[in-house]
């Protein structure tokens, strides 16, 4: 019965769904019941969660084991695992909302006859056992956890004959007899284990250690473990929100207490959390937004489960958090979403995409339900409402009480708040398997909260590539390009006690690049310094960008490419932006000194510092649509050049960025342009000894 379709089958009349079975329909001046909800309390994220489930019910597969969420899109694994990720994955939101509140839910009954047909071998709809490595793996973890919190769901499973013995061999004992990928995927295994014991089914403790066990190698010190084993570097919102810390702390507060190894295991996993926190709340800024960093960033705001996980778990907060303040990053967090209102279907279901759907950033295991992974943001509803998490006001960003440059050197990364928005510089992570735009998800140079990163929607050009923070490199005159992955060497060093970002990479085996990636400071907070030594053994063309910027006018507020720059409305690109790929005028370009530079949300660009950089030019590369993350039209000023084989050269760059927001006015975005940040000392140092 292993992947067997209804559609083929003869069904029972389905149960009629007691909630409004009518698809919610989106045209073209409306916005999602999700946008519309006024975030304060317990509440009303309950209701911001009944927005992002109700839609789903017209989705339902006849016996309910499946979710058909709208989107024909294929993955890497088969449909029947893609449509029961569509019922399972909503489960982490609904299961919380009925651990905090038990019958909140109008619709719950629809998911405990969905899991008794979909775990019965003998049903037309039988999810199917899994095999190695095998996708269901993934989704018996929202089961474990809601079986272990929402005793409705076991209870309303033990009102079935067979249902729970199915259960028990469907979640337990297939689940123990296969391998898994050594990754945060062994997390999962456990939860479907722990799910079973909590309700006194049949499970394996002795599977239960040895996977905790292994996963315990994955921590690497400073509360940050990796995804993975030895000799991966991976540390993205899998290591916080979406798996490794999340799932930790979920473990620490429904395991039970079996005596006193149980008990270090739980502290240990909140004593790395506290410690941890101290970092990740880098990754927030003042305006609720996240920044943009890795795989699968297409699970939206799961990537701010971790401080919910925080309250649930009973963390002590380290200074100077407060549950004020953990309260205010989730429900900022949350409202940011709620202005992102094209993440929609027309039926209201959550697509593939970050702010927008787009295909071009998803990975191969993105199906069309995978996006409700979103629903770990909702573990704050598991929480008491007497918890300081609901009880306490709700509080700004601590900016004050923060350094505003922190290096964390587990992630190898350099966090700043200078400039006006959140920015991490990066070195040294790379995925450990093959992965679209894995370069641009990992590989990049700086990524930012205001401005996200871009993925490339081809491969051919500079236009496809994308190359927003990255230096592109191509050997064939500029239709195929090259920029960092992996690099050789990465680390934080430091020169005159201030932390720098260093890391050798090898984009063609014959040329090696040293890259120094230097903080803002508070003389010149909206420029970071980016700094490439290149040694080449072959003729090259180069080009270096700046952040991505959203390439439509407002003034007048027709949506057109950004025009010139100009004075009077303080918007377009400076040199003029060509609307299609024949950059060969001298309107196009400009000289490296005086860079490239594009305004409108805000400002980003791009100059030339060091003399012996003067080769090199500036133009604005009109990036194809839909590679950017948040805006679906963006421009990329750029720097570009040329060396010739033996040919060793520095460049030097300043990269500029300035985002909108409340308080700044429109003539403010480029009012730290021409306050270029000098080349330190020592650098100069280094770059006159070569």
């Amino acid at each position: 019965m292993d992947n067997v379709s209804p559609d083929n089958k003869t069904m029972p009349p389905p149960t009629p769904s007691p909630t409004n079975t009518k698809a919610l329909l989106l045209g073209y001046t409306d916005t999602h019941p999700f946008s519309h909800v006024p975030l304060s309390d317990r509440s009303s994220v309950q209701t911001l969660l009944r927005t992002l489930l109700d839609p789903l019910t017209p989705f339902f597969s006849p016996l309910r084991s499946r979710i058909r969420v709208p989107g024909a899109t294929a993955v890497r694994f088969d449909q029947t695992a893609s449509e029961i990720e569509g019922l399972l994955r909503p489960l982490w939101g609904l299961s919380c909302l009925l651990a905090g509140e038990p019958g909140a839910y109008d619709n719950t009954q629809s998911w405990i006859d969905g899991i008794a047909a979909g775990v019965d071998p003998s049903s037309p709809e039988f999810w199917g056992y899994p095999r190695d490595n095998d996708q269901r793996m993934v989704e018996m973890c929202p089961l474990g956890f809601a079986l272990a919190v929402a005793p409705e769901i076991w209870e309303g499973l033990k009102e079935r004959p067979g249902a729970v013995g199915n259960l028990e061999r469907w979640l337990g004992n297939s689940i123990n007899e296969k391998n898994m990928p050594n990754t945060n995927w062994l997390w999962f295994r456990v939860f479907a284990n722990l799910g079973l014991k909590k309700n006194g089914g049949r499970f394996s403790q002795e599977r239960l250690d040895k996977d905790i066990e292994h996963l315990d190698t994955f921590y690497r010190g400073d509360g940050w473990s990796n995804d993975g084993p030895e000799g991966v570097w991976q540390m993205d919102y899998y290591s916080s929100s979406f798996a490794i810390h999340f799932l930790q702390l979920l473990y620490a507060r429904i395991a039970g207490e079996d005596g006193e190894r149980e008990r270090g295991r739980k502290e240990e996993f909140r004593r790395r959390a506290r410690e941890c926190a101290r970092d990740l709340v880098h990754y927030y800024d003042a305006e609720g937004r996240a920044i943009p960093f890795g795989r699968s960033v297409g699970y939206r705001f799961a990537m701010v489960s971790f401080w919910g996980a925080l309250a649930y778990a009973d963390v002590e907060l380290p200074e100077p958090l407060t549950w004020g303040v953990v309260k205010g990053i989730v429900l900022r967090h949350l409202r940011w979403w709620q202005t992102q209102r094209d993440i929609w279907s027309p039926a209201g279901t959550l697509t593939v995409g970050y702010s927008y759907p787009n295909m071009y950033m998803a990975e191969n295991y993105n199906s069309p339900g995978s996006p409700y992974w979103a629903c770990l943001a909702f573990i704050c509803l598991a929480v008491p409402e007497t918890h300081p998490f609901w009880t306490s006001p709700e509080e700004p960003y601590p900016l004050s009480s923060l350094p505003p440059v922190k290096p964390l050197p587990q992630p190898g990364h350099i966090m700043s708040y200078l400039g006006g928005h959140c920015m991490l510089l990066s070195s040294g992570q790379a995925c450990s398997y093959p992965m679209k735009g894995t370069h641009a998800k990992y590989g990049a140079f700086a990524y930012s909260s205001a401005y996200a990163y871009s993925v490339p929607p081809g491969l051919f050009t500079l236009e496809q590539y994308a190359l927003a923070s990255q230096l592109g490199l191509s050997d064939d005159g500029g239709e195929y390009w090259k920029t960092r992955r992996v690099s050789e060497y990465a680390a934080i060093e430091y020169r005159d006690d201030k932390p720098v970002l260093v890391s050798v990479w090898k984009p063609f085996p014959d040329v090696e690049i040293k890259t120094y990636l230097i903080p803002p400071t508070e003389a010149t907070p909206n420029y970071h310094l980016r700094v490439h030594h290149i040694t080449s053994g072959r003729d090259l063309m180069t080009a270096d960008g700046s952040f991505a910027i959203s390439n439509e006018r407002t003034q007048p507020p027709d949506g057109r490419y950004l025009d010139p720059y100009s004075t009077t409305n303080h918007e377009g690109t400076f040199p003029k932006l060509i609307g299609n790929y024949d950059n060969d005028t001298p309107e196009a370009w400009a000289s490296g000194s005086d860079g490239a530079y594009a305004v409108s949300k805000g400002a980003v660009g791009i100059r030339a510092l060091e003399e012996k950089d003067a080769g090199r030019r500036g133009m604005i590369v009109n990036a194809d649509p839909n590679s950017n993350l948040v805006e679906s039209r963006t421009c990329i000023p750029t720097l570009q050049g040329k060396l010739g084989k033996g040919q060793s050269v520095w460049y030097v760059s300043a990269v500029y960025a300035k985002p909108s927001g409340e308080g700044v006015g429109r003539e403010e975005y480029l009012s730290g342009w021409d306050k270029v940040p000098e080349v330190p000392g020592w650098l100069k140092e280094e770059v006159g000894a070569r």
